[in-house]
Parts: C-alpha cells; sequence; structure tokens
C-alpha cells in the first residue's frame, strides 16, 4: 500500500510546488510592473508639473528672470493698484496707490481684505489692467489670485503681490494700472483656481 501511495504523493507534492512556482513568478510580474511604473512616474512627473504651471500661470519665476537679465534698457513706469469687492461683503483695498517703477525690476505691494460678514467667506480675485494690453507684460511672481483665499468671520489679512514689468512694454505706455475685483464663491462650490487666461497675466 505504501509502495501505491508513494508516486501518488509525489505527484501531489510536484503539482503543489508548480502551482507555488507561478504563483511567485505573477507576484514578481506584478512587482515589477509598480516599481517600473513608479519610475515612469517619477521621471514625467516634472514634466507634468511645469505643464500645469504654464498652464496655471504658476511659472512666472523663469520668465521674470529673463526678462530681468534681458539687454532691453529700464525705464520708468507709474504703477497704479486698485481694488473692488463684487458682493461687498469683504472690503478689500491696497496699501499703496500707486508706486515709481522700472521696468524689469522686483516689485512688492500689499493688498489688505477685511471679511465683514458673521460668516466664512470662500473668495477669488480677479485681476484687470489699463491700458488691457499692458496686462501681457505684467509677470506675477506672487500673488492671492493664484487660488480661492477663504476668510474666516471678520477676518482681516494682509496679502502680497510680487511682480514686474516686461522690459518690453511698449514705449507710449508710461502708467499701468494693476486692479483687482474680489468675487465671492457661493458655500460648497469646488476650490478651483481663476481662469489661467486670468492669472497668467
Amino acid at each position: 500500500m505504501n509502495s501505491a501511495l508513494g508516486p501518488v504523493g509525489a505527484t501531489a507534492t510536484g503539482g503543489g510546488s508548480r502551482s507555488r512556482a507561478i504563483s511567485n513568478g505573477r507576484v514578481v510580474a506584478v512587482l515589477l510592473a509598480v516599481v517600473v511604473g513608479s519610475l515612469l512616474f517619477v521621471s514625467v512627473q516634472p514634466t507634468f508639473y511645469r505643464a500645469f504651471c504654464e498652464w496655471a500661470g504658476l511659472y512666472d519665476i523663469d520668465r521674470a528672470e529673463r526678462v530681468a537679465s534681458s539687454a532691453l534698457p529700464s525705464r520708468p513706469v507709474t504703477l497704479e493698484f486698485d481694488a473692488n469687492s463684487h458682493d461687498g461683503g469683504l472690503l478689500f483695498r491696497p496699501q499703496t496707490a500707486s508706486m515709481e517703477v522700472k521696468t524689469g525690476e522686483v516689485v512688492h505691494v500689499t493688498y489688505r481684505v477685511e471679511n465683514t460678514r458673521n460668516s466664512t467667506v470662500i473668495g477669488q480675485a480677479v485681476p484687470s489692467y489699463s491700458p488691457q494690453y499692458a496686462g501681457g507684460y505684467v509677470k506675477k511672481l506672487e500673488c492671492f489670485c493664484f487660488k480661492q483665499q477663504t476668510f474666516a468671520p471678520h477676518e482681516v489679512r494682509e496679502m502680497p503681490v510680487v511682480l514686474l514689468l516686461d522690459k518690453g512694454l511698449p514705449e507710449e505706455v508710461n502708467r499701468v494700472t494693476l486692479s483687482y475685483t474680489f468675487f465671492e464663491v457661493p458655500a460648497g462650490s469646488t476650490n478651483s483656481s481663476a481662469p489661467a487666461a486670468e492669472i497668467g497675466k
């Protein structure tokens, strides 16, 4: 009896070994796929991130460096600042009404916002320019308009804007007005950025 059972037992053992080998092979294949996928993701992530920043207007730092190092001469320009609130719940104003700057130099300005409501307010600031075509020569390095802002009841906040004017600004433009309008975002809306066409200016 034992001799008869011996081959059967051996066959069963061999089958189990083959099953385990196949299972282990699948695990190894899955792990290799995960590793390769991770490496590919890491390799392309900087490209995707850069593309997103350029699409959203958040990659003006490189552009600013090119502007600052431009061979074009700098010239004086008057920068004026304005602020408005579309729905009235936010008191919004620039700390500086105007300043004399030079094209190609980095400019720092601060805006002040106060939430006058007894409830939280979410707002999105949208820029505009005068003359309108001058917006293409305003390069923002830092701006609260890049994303929605959430203000607690009666919160007061000072928010910086860092920018420069492209040295390629047409000669006939000696005064540029940068204006922001805060629009309140309905509760429950997704926290999306302002339109890329606006932010990138």
